[in-house]
């Protein structure tokens, strides 16, 4: 079991009671409602490129701000309180990685390189290592110092903006798992795919149901919309992506809506532009999340198309996209960032929009470059709803 890490002070864990939600328009929008303007938040809106967040690293592991309820509420918050009104959606922090964590493996994140596991599985004989099927294992119990945090954050806001949870997907985490880290080639996990086929999809089903059941706490905690990072989907190509990541894309959606129907759900499949139809039209998402590879205009037209000729799986509204600058473009002087924030608004449209970038904030932006986005999203996307 990993260490919980200190509890902090100042927290509240009741889950009976939150305070009353002041902005709704990210719910709003993510069930497919017209709304005055486009939600906007950013994916890693909590991260490095914050000076307040690299100061609370300095003391402290990454991992053990994950596992210590008042630092992951502290650094959720950090951004909400340096763009005070210009965001419309909180995402906890956490890493994707816990769910390896729990799972038995050690991960560590070394400085410099990102997350490495010093023991991955080198071959099928090695799932007997991990620890979801063995007796006594419970997610709450390796995982709850993540609810315990969405919870203290949900108090923490005040009711300012909804809160995200979210989860990696099985194939993104199933790849870290055995390359142990990022990977150029992918070739150790791919190598599971076509010459264990078996094994593969034995760990991503068990990856499956601890993701699921693991979204599904977070929500009981307090989390009130969530997203699933399939962060490696580009690297498989269209009949990979159908065997080994979909499925488990919409079981674990189909999961969650079993137990909360109407909290909204996102995925993010980065560079899978050819399962646009699929996800939306065989899972339960209710967003989907672009990069910035593909025109808006294009991806609306090709679920709409889809839906229109084979219709969805218990999909109450329209599906709702989310994205897609280029994260790269904050790296540009501010009149670049508006009159490309200003075209990207434009060409997904005066509605069914949640505006966000094409993927993470990156640990050399210059925070000031993020505020001119969210400025813009706010004045564009208002304009075109007029």
């Amino acid at each position: 079991m990993p260490e919980t890490g200190n509890i902090g002070p100042e927290v509240n864990f009741d889950t009976t009671t939150f305070p009353p939600l002041k902005n709704d328009l990210y719910l709003r929008a993510a069930r497919g409602e017209k709304t005055e303007r486009a939600p906007v938040w950013c994916m890693r809106q909590a991260g490095r490129y914050l000076p307040e967040f690299r100061a609370i690293r300095v003391e402290n592991e990454f991992f053990n701000v994950c596992r210590t309820p008042a630092l992951a509420t502290d650094v959720t918050v950090q951004p909400l309180q340096r763009f005070a009104g210009l965001l419309d959606a909180a995402i906890i922090f956490s890493d994707i990685l816990v769910i390896p964590q729990a799972m038995g493996l050690e991960v560590q994140m070394v400085p410099g390189k990102g997350p490495h596991f010093p023991e991955p599985l080198a071959g099928p004989e090695d799932l007997d290592r991990l620890v979801d099927r063995a007796k006594g294992f419970a997610v709450e119990n390796e995982l709850g110092y993540v609810y315990r945090a969405i919870t203290n954050t949900r108090h923490a806001l005040g009711g300012q903006v909804p809160l995200l949870g979210f989860i990696g997907a099985p194939w993104t985490l199933m790849a870290y798992m055995i390359e142990g880290g990022g990977s150029k080639t992918f070739a150790r996990a791919k190598e599971w795919l076509f010459r264990h086929s078996q094994q593969a999809h034995e760990l991503l089903g068990r990856i499956a149901d601890v993701a699921a059941e693991f979204l599904v706490g977070q929500i009981d905690a307090g989390a009130q919309a969530a997203q699933v990072f399939e962060s490696w989907a580009g690297e498989l190509g269209p009949r990979d992506f159908a065997e080994f990541s979909l499925p488990y894309l919409a079981r674990i959606a189909a999961h969650v809506k079993g137990k909360h129907p109407d909290v909204p759900l996102t995925v993010f499949a980065k560079g899978a532009h050819y399962a646009l139809e699929s996800l939306a039209c065989d899972t339960e998402y209710d967003v989907i999340s672009l990069d910035w590879t593909i025109d808006p205009s294009v991806a609306r037209a090709r679920v709409d198309a889809a839906v229109a000729a084979k219709g969805t799986v218990q999909r109450r509204h329209p599906v709702v996209l989310q994205g897609n600058l280029d994260p790269t473009l904050l790296f540009g002087d501010p009149q670049t960032i508006r009159e490309r924030t200003d075209e990207m608004c434009q060409a997904f449209g005066p509605s069914l929009h949640i505006a966000n970038l094409g993927h993470g904030m990156m640990p050399s932006h210059d925070p000031e470059h993020l505020r001119v986005f969210l400025e813009t999203v706010h004045t564009s996307s208002s304009a075109l709803r007029k």
